[in-house]
């Protein structure tokens, strides 16, 4: 019988090999268990969940910690919401008892599995759960009485829960699962077993399998050299691949919540590899994880690191100015350098600024900033009594904004499925993790996406100078992602009301990491190209030309129409020829430390 179309799960009848077979398979996931608990880092767990166990006063001190605002005594639309769900729930049961058929439930590829529409019980449990989570939401979206953003934590925390509590996270209560249990006769919840014992070993969840890639190798492989070094980062030059390339220069400032390849996985993604193809001299930053040698580190340091960088480019190559692209995070410090060059009368030093889903005005940050209030603060801050934050906890918080998608998945393919990990490469990058200085990081949730004070002129003080992003008159080209969860297009757009001088905006299909990792080759997506006046996002939308494939070339055409002129690739334009000297081949120490 082909499982895969059958609307029933085979249990069959058992053998006495079958039993046998169970009755290792059971004794394996004991010795596992067993071997996990007796370890150290399984010790040490155990100990601690035993010590809040056995502490009851703390499950509140944690409930509290962690949990939204209480919300008020349930109000009229509440009340209606709970009496909808029980009059759905009585015609859902009616619907059964009179044996009629279930409405079809919306396309979720959760729910793939043929049982969830053809088996009477699991098309009960899936229209059930999502009865229970439309009224969930509903009730959420009824509490009057708080303010807005404690409303939209309170959805954000319900809609959390309700994709934790899916019937296809349990093994009992998912038929692809127990199918699989049937055909492997249980190996599957071994070998989903072992991978969870192994990601509870090293304190994060696996998206891929890391042993297929090694950088330099198989990934960020685009050749360069590192040409400057300082204990914050290394900065590389890539070697060009035409005869003559443009005589202003280009450095790429990547975030440092994560590593600088995620513009090179590989030679047909790779942004910096096409830039270099199209004639550019293509410089990146790499950034040191943070450890304690430099965990006094602050956002001024950043600044200053972007300034030495430019500084040490236009000495190198003996130019007056430099174009840059600074992508997330590091768009953010992009524009408090400008701010500051501006305030010195040195912005001359920059030709122009492109800015990778960045934000400056936090107003409208999206779920991200749900995430961050004084319980989170205070979190964080006994998460880095080392002066430094381990990037496992940013990388888990990255992964709760999309838990469906990547947590969840996981829980189910790997961990009850025991499906083997996918070499992919942009997974791989996703979890290799940097830390980051505790100072910074405190101040820069503080300061930004709390109270919001980089639109606010003279607020933010860097290096005894007072920023105003409105002096910033460099030309400008602004990416947003129309699907971006972490940088939303909305946010990104308040960057043409800040700034001031010529700006570009465009608008990618895709998020905050495919709308910019789109190469012209792969004819994916689309972006959208508005050149009339417009006042807001939504009247750029409307207006707008939707041009297929990547948004790329449409930069290159900006950045060339800034300066035409050419100079022959040689000399200071090869890696280590000129003033910059080598130190190692690209990518250097820094992206490989751990």
């Amino acid at each position: 019988m082909d499982s895969a179309d059958s609307s029933t799960i085979d249990f069959g009848t058992p053998t006495l090999e079958d039993f046998q077979h169970w009755t290792q398979t059971i004794g394996r996931a004991q010795q596992l268990l067993m071997e996990y608990a007796f370890s150290p880092e399984g010790g040490a767990q155990a100990q601690a969940m035993l010590a809040r166990l056995a502490d009851p006063a703390a499950w509140g001190m944690a409930a509290a910690g962690s949990a939204p605002p209480a919300p008020p005594p349930l109000a009229a639309p509440a009340m209606a919401a709970m009496t909808g769900f029980w009059q759905d729930s009585l015609s859902m049961w009616q619907a059964i008892l009179s044996g009629q058929p279930m409405p079809d439930a919306p396309k979720d590829r959760r729910f793939s599995a043929e049982e969830w529409n053809s088996h009477p019980l699991f098309a009960f449990i899936r229209q059930s759960y999502s009865l229970i989570a439309d009224r969930m939401l509903a009730a959420s979206d009824a509490v009057d009485g708080i303010d807005p953003k404690a409303k939209l934590q309170l959805r954000f925390a319900t809609q959390n829960l309700i994709d934790a509590m899916a019937p296809t996270n349990f093994a009992l209560t998912n038929p692809a699962v127990l199918r699989k249990t049937m055909e492997t006769r249980g190996e599957n919840l071994v070998k989903g077993l072992e991978h969870m014992l192994a990601d509870l070993r090293k304190g994060q969840l696996t998206h891929v399998d890391s042993s297929r890639f090694e950088l330099g190798v198989n990934i960020a492989i685009t050749p360069g050299k590192v040409v400057h070094e300082t204990p914050l980062y290394q900065l590389i030059q890539y070697a060009p691949t035409t005869k003559e390339v443009l005589e202003t220069p280009l450095i790429i400032f990547p975030p440092w919540i994560n590593r600088f390849y995620i513009l090179d996985l590989n030679p047909e993604k790779s942004f910096i590899r096409w830039a270099v193809e199209q004639g550019l001299t293509v410089f990146i930053v790499s950034w040191k994880s943070a450890d304690a040698s430099i965990k006094d580190v602050v956002w001024d340091d950043y600044i200053a690191a972007q300034i030495d960088a430019i500084a040490t480019v236009r000495d190198g190559l003996g130019v007056k100015a430099v174009h840059t692209i600074g992508y997330c995070v590091a768009g953010t410090t992009l524009a408090a350098t400008l701010a500051l060059l501006e305030a010195r009368d040195a912005d001359k030093a920059v030709a122009s600024a492109t800015y990778f889903t960045a934000q400056v005005d936090f107003a409208e940050a999206g779920d991200l900033a749900l995430m961050v209030d004084e319980a989170q603060l205070k979190l964080i801050e006994q998460l880095s009594a080392d002066g430094y934050l381990d990037g496992r906890y940013m990388a888990a918080t990255f992964n709760a904004l999309r838990g469906r998608d990547l947590i969840w998945n996981y829980v189910v393919n790997n961990y009850l499925l025991g499906e083997d990990y996918p070499p992919f490469d942009l997974l791989y990058w996703n979890g290799d993790t940097t830390n980051l200085p505790a100072k910074w990081h405190q101040a820069y949730l503080t300061d930004l996406y709390r109270d919001n004070r980089l639109v606010v002129p003279g607020s933010i003080v860097v290096d005894g100078t007072p920023i105003d992003l409105r002096l910033i008159t460099t030309p400008t080209y602004i990416q947003a992602g129309r699907e971006d969860h972490i940088a939303p297009a909305p946010s990104v757009w308040k960057l043409m009301h800040h700034l001031s001088g010529p700006k570009r905006f465009v608008l990618a299909g895709s998020g905050h990491i495919a709308g910019v990792v789109n190469p012209p080759s792969a004819n994916k997506y689309q972006h959208w190209i508005n050149d009339a006046p417009v006042g807001t996002l939504d009247e750029f939308i409307a207006g707008a030309r939707e041009i297929k494939g990547s948004w790329w070339p449409d930069w290159l055409a900006w950045l060339r129409d800034i300066g035409k002129a050419t100079v022959p690739a040689k000399g200071a334009r090869i890696p280590g020829k000129g003033k910059l000297k080598a130190i190692e081949d690209a990518p250097g120490r820094y992206v490989k430390a751990r």
